[in-house]
């Protein structure tokens, strides 16, 4: 909000224009508006100092000399979350139950402390799902939690590959082909075979004609 932070600079203080116009980042000339009031509307003061943008003693060092340019405050560091649940932006925390469904009907050896690191919701709501205890459980459709954006299929397939090792059990297989893909299987190598045969049988029959006697 560079012009109510501007009018409140011009109301509050004896900075110059220019010195305004630089912090603001915006026209001189636009400074020179506000103070004369023929903005097209009346702005609200925008305090810079109480909300932590600028700090008084810039205010007096621009007092002081005219050709100084204000600094902004730098805010406050950033605290990066090394622990406990990951977030979720709002509009996606609604689909984390059927994200949930998905993981403990496709792979129940995932635990539900996994789950919840995974998806970033507590143990009592998987248990719930689990158990189909949930209260909107009529409305949970399971979903691939990748799909819904909850967590990236790199996160998903390490967590299944760890979740397997310690339970003592192989990975699921891709399941597309079902109970018929030792039928399948077996009619391909059927197929090959016959292919080499018929392959073999002009050359086998180009070598005796080469031995036979007119």
């Amino acid at each position: 909000m560079p012009h109510a932070t501007a009018t409140w600079l011009v109301e509050n203080t004896g900075l110059t224009f220019a010195q305004i116009a630089a912090f603001c980042q915006i026209h001189v000339l636009e400074v020179q508006a506000i103070a004369d009031e023929t903005a097209a509307s009346k702005l609200t003061p925008r305090d810079p100092v109480r909300a932590g943008e600028l700090a008084m003693a810039e205010i007096e060092k621009g007092h002081a000399d005219s050709s100084y340019r204000l600094k902004i405050s730098p805010g406050p560091a950033q605290i990066r979350r090394t622990s406990g649940p990951r977030y979720t932006p709002l509009a996606k925390r609604q689909d984390k139950p059927d994200g949930i469904a998905w993981i403990i009907r496709n792979h129940p050896e995932i635990t539900d402390a996994q789950i919840s690191k995974l998806i970033g919701t507590t143990k009592t709501t998987i248990a719930a799902i689990r158990t189909r205890e949930h209260w909107n459980i009529a409305n949970i459709t399971p979903k691939d939690p990748v799909t819904l954006g909850l967590c990236s299929q790199r996160e998903l397939d390490a967590l299944v590959a760890a979740a397997a090792k310690k339970a003592g059990v192989q990975p699921q297989e891709d399941g597309r082909l079902g109970a018929d893909r030792e039928a399948i299987i077996a009619e391909l190598r059927a197929e090959r075979d016959a292919h080499g045969a018929e392959a073999d049988a002009p050359r086998e029959h180009t070598a005796e004609s080469l031995f036979r006697q007119p």
